[in-house]
């Protein structure tokens, strides 16, 4: 279970670096990011343990990992783009 909780937290830490290294003009500050990766992992590591119980290492890390991405993709700001529209609209 310590084991879980511990790969769970490098893992949202490793996926919050990813993703400041992939989008870093869109998302707010680096401590908020890693805070977020961590927090996110840690809920998911809580949550897939509750769910799959305690025999699902693979499974539970797996699953921690899609929700601190859940987690980081909402603190993703919109780009700069914008839409054309048509003379018809």
């Amino acid at each position: 279970m310590i084991l879980e909780f511990l790969g769970s937290v490098v893992l949202g830490l490793a996926l919050a670096w990813v993703a400041l290294r992939s989008l870093p003009h869109r998302l707010p500050s680096r401590r908020a990011v890693f805070a977020t990766g961590a927090l996110g992992a840690l809920f998911g590591v809580f949550l897939m343990h509750s769910v799959l119980g305690p025999d699902h290492a693979v499974a539970t890390l797996i699953g921690a990992v899609l929700i601190g991405a859940v987690t980081l993709s909402l603190l993703v700001r919109p780009g700069n783009h914008r839409l054309s529209r048509s003379a018809a609209a």
